[in-house]
């Protein structure tokens, strides 16, 4: 395929060229072909691209993991390193990430056409996505349970009494009828909502361990498969479709979120639970711990290394503000998790009153606060099955435009890798990608389903993840260089980005991370749900996925080495070099250096060629001639030593 792409771009510079006086716009337009971007697809609106990112982002952690890392690492205290990792990791990565999309109109793979020698780090991208995806969908499988169990007058894991309660099933009511000057001893009873969770959904009973996956519950496999068709109708048409869709995914859950929270903030004992999250205690801000978790928190909320921004940057025109768009995603998404955490510890807040317990015994991080402790506090208010559709339909549009990013990260970058065998049967190829996830996360349907849910989650994602963002800064920074990356998004953007930027792209983002990557394998503990310790062999399995992503980084290198000629030494630089058409998609975005690849470009002069062929000097073109003279500078500077 690369011999193919670069014969034919032999082909266009040494066929004879009508001269350009003589060419019309409309016979230049026609010469662009299928190598144009309107092939690949574009977004429809200026929204599109704006609410697809504040999708992506603002998803199921900024729910049931940010209030619980607040207040367990120092409550309001928590926000000083929050927002500090925020600007050194958060926000200049997450730029960095939408202007290698947005520059190269390409996805996770092809993009590495920047350095074909760390194409690797493109394919661990796609792994890890890939694994993630399986998960995310189930966990979107179990909202929509919820959701239909929600649909009755009578919620079923408000009562004890059902055939999967036990002995030690405790209902609330129970606790609130008893004398208070006499406390119930609850240490060794079950909610039912926990029960429901654990017996009833999952049916965890029936399986002994990860070794032993027991039988598939059917309803959480037709759940399961509702949710793929769902994805798959969503993103039928790529971003046409997925784009469109967002406008409602994106901004309904803010309207549920504010109604949760007016109702939050009214209930008795609500503010019992906003200070128990708030309250500041700085003396936390000594442990390392804190800073650690902010990080992890950041780089797992805004979703960076996952693709999905590049793969959304891709699809911009080329001189979309994504400068503007990186801080209105990135603090928006700030601000949505700590709204977030006072719409849930205002409720925590009111069942603690209503249980007479501590909040510290009711607060719950991951699927134990979205699947039993807040399906428990529903049933304490009135009209519980309305408030409960509320805040699982919420969880559901949060979850699915994370899964729409994922979907389209997966299915761009192959497509891009193979545009003229893909491209035109992306709908085909997507419902294929779709079907086989949805049959590789079948074992999370099993009653030991969860034991495989906690691995994937546990280690899909972790370090293996890490590796591929650090590799990228290194090698867009030092490989690739940081003049020739500012200068492609000053040709972009029409400014370049200032020290602040450039501070962190080449020491603050790499060094936090390496940090980051040092201490989740230093401080690292086995897997665990609940009581329930995994296997050593189930351990293995989960870091061999985090590896594999790892390894994907040298078995791309060598493949790249062995696609070139001469010594060892000689193939690397040449590997490490831009491929020959890496640049701007569309020709008339192609100013500077990037008009090489332009018929007659010959010329000493690159841009009056380009100006010739296109005429006019906009203010982006203003600007590659003020590149080109930087250019002509650096060229006397270094001819001079």
């Amino acid at each position: 395929m690369k011999q193919v792409r670069q014969q034919h771009l032999r082909k266009s510079l040494t066929q004879p060229v009508t001269p350009d006086l003589l060419v019309s716009p409309s016979s230049q337009d026609g010469d662009l072909g299928s190598e144009c971007p309107e092939d690949r697809g574009n977004w429809t609106g200026r929204l599109d691209f704006l609410l697809s990112c504040i999708g992506y982002c603002v998803g199921l952690g900024n729910v049931w993991r940010f209030p619980y890392r607040a207040y367990t690492n120092g409550g309001g205290a928590f926000l000083v390193p929050y927002f500090i990792m925020l600007a050194i990791c958060g926000i200049p990565i997450f730029f960095m990430e939408l202007s290698l999309g947005q520059f190269s109109s390409l996805g996770p793979l092809a993009v590495w056409k920047i350095s074909p020698l760390f194409k690797g780090v493109g394919m661990g991208t796609i792994l890890i996505v890939s694994l993630v995806a399986i998960y995310y969908n189930m966990i979107i499988a179990y909202v929509l349970f919820y959701l239909f169990a929600s649909l009755t007058s009578d919620l079923p894991w408000q009562h004890c009494g059902n055939w999967w309660n036990t002995e030690l099933c405790l209902d609330h009511h129970v606790i609130k009828a008893g004398n208070s000057s006499l406390p119930v001893n609850i240490s060794n009873t079950v909610s039912p909502s926990e029960e429901y969770w654990s017996r009833y959904v999952l049916h965890i009973q029936g399986s002994s361990g990860i070794g032993d996956p027991g039988r598939i519950r059917w309803n959480l496999c037709l759940c399961l498969l509702l949710s793929w068709t769902i994805v798959y109708l969503c993103i039928l048409k790529g971003v046409k479709s997925s784009g469109k869709v967002v406008y409602f995914t994106a901004t309904f859950p803010y309207l549920i979120l504010v109604m949760l929270l007016i109702r939050g903030v009214t209930l008795e004992g609500a503010w019992k639970g906003i200070q128990f999250y708030l309250t500041p205690q700085f003396d936390h801000l000594l442990s390392s711990k804190v800073w650690i978790e902010a990080a992890l928190q950041i780089f797992y909320s805004l979703g960076v290394g996952f693709g999905g921004l590049l793969t959304f940057a891709s699809y911009n025109t080329f001189h979309q503000n994504i400068y503007r768009d990186t801080f209105i995603v990135t603090l928006g998404n700030a601000i949505t998790s700590i709204l977030a955490g006072f719409a849930i510890f205002s409720v925590l807040g009111y069942m603690s009153q209503e249980l007479g317990v501590p909040v510290n015994q009711v607060a719950k991080a991951g699927p134990g606060l979205a699947f039993v402790v807040y399906p428990q506090a529903m049933t304490m208010l009135p009209l519980s099955p309305f408030w409960s559709f509320l805040f699982f339909f919420m969880l559901l549009t949060l979850g699915l435009d994370s899964q729409f990013a994922f979907m389209e990260t997966i299915v761009t970058a192959v497509t891009d890798e193979f545009p003229y065998y893909l491209r035109p049967k992306k709908a085909s190829f997507s419902a294929v990608v779709c079907i086989t996830l949805f049959l590789m996360g079948l074992v999370l349907t099993t009653e030991g389903g969860m034991y495989w849910l906690v691995l994937l989650d546990d280690y899909s994602a972790g370090f293996g993840l890490m590796v591929v963002v650090i590799t990228t800064c290194l090698v867009v920074t030092r490989v690739y260089g940081m003049k020739r990356f500012c200068r492609d998004i000053h040709m972009m953007l029409g400014f370049k980005p200032g020290p602040y930027f450039r501070a962190c792209w080449m020491v603050l983002s790499p060094a936090t991370m390496m940090a980051l990557l040092v201490y989740n394998i230093v401080k690292y503990q086995p897997s665990e749900y609940g009581n329930y310790r995994f296997p050593t062999w189930a351990e293995v399995l989960g870091i061999l996925m985090g590896v594999l992503s790892c390894l994907m980084i040298p078995v791309g290198m060598v493949a790249a080495v062995l696609q070139e000629e001469g010594t060892l030494w000689e193939r690397v630089q040449q590997a490490s070099r831009p491929a020959m058409d890496w640049g701007p998609s569309l020709e008339e975005n192609r100013t500077g250096v990037y008009v090489a690849s332009l018929a007659g470009s010959q010329s000493p002069k690159p841009l009056m060629v380009h100006m010739r062929k296109y005429g006019g000097i906009t203010s982006y073109e203003n600007t590659a001639m003020q590149v080109d003279q930087e250019m002509e500078e650096e060229d006397e500077e270094e001819s001079m030593i």
